[in-house]
């Protein structure tokens, strides 16, 4: 009988400090530069289902304010948590750990002004449907002076855009992809430029 009562005690402890070590978790907190609407919001949340374990995923489109929990004893790193946002096609701007044991880490990730010199990199959300939106996305950005490396993914309808600050900027970048015929975030194509698209290409229109 007493071993029964001491055998039930231990498993008790057990399978409580087993839960306590469950709940021992870190906060991730990260901004996020590119997201546009739901849509990318999925793209973003799918993008980190891969890390078995994620809890608590929650993300503002407005602010661009991303954070999950992750269990401590994993010990996923800033670095990794920074890779896979890029991974998922945006940029992180800042980023925040808050550690279970109490240890706060924080970084700032790729400068995004636009009075950084130099060669930056962007992301920002254009509408299209196919390969052959692709190639005119990236052919009108191409073309813009300054502009070293373009690339839009169709299932996210992010472009990703590194371009040198001194000689352009995101604006006149997705101005160009406007006259090609490609609402943007902050811009909308003219209706004639849109109706003259191959009809494979009318995307829905994201700016009224």
């Amino acid at each position: 009988m007493k071993k029964t009562i001491i055998m039930t005690l231990v498993v008790g402890m057990m399978t409580m400090f087993g839960a306590n070590a469950q709940k021992a978790m870190d906060k991730f907190m990260v901004q996020v530069d590119g997201l546009g609407c739901p849509f990318c919001a999925y793209g973003l949340e799918k993008k980190f289902k891969e890390f078995k374990g994620i809890k608590n995923v929650k993300i503002d489109i407005e602010t661009g304010d991303f954070s999950f929990n992750y269990p401590a004893e994993k010990a996923l790193t800033m670095e990794a948590v920074e890779k896979q946002v890029e991974k998922a096609g945006y940029t992180p701007v800042t980023s925040k750990i808050e550690r279970a044991n109490g240890k706060v880490e924080e970084s700032m990730g790729a400068t995004l002004s636009e009075n950084t010199k130099g060669t930056i990199t962007k992301n920002v959300m254009v509408a299209g449907n196919c390969g052959m939106c692709e190639a005119r996305i990236s052919k009108a950005a191409s073309s813009v002076n300054g502009v070293s490396e373009v690339f839009w993914n169709k299932d996210t309808k992010m472009m990703k855009v590194s371009f040198d600050s001194g000689s352009t900027s995101l604006s006149e970048i997705e101005m160009a992809v406007v006259n090609a015929g490609h609402d943007t975030k902050n811009h909308k194509a003219q209706n004639g430029t849109y109706d003259e698209l191959p009809a494979c290409c009318h995307y829905e229109r994201l700016t009224k």
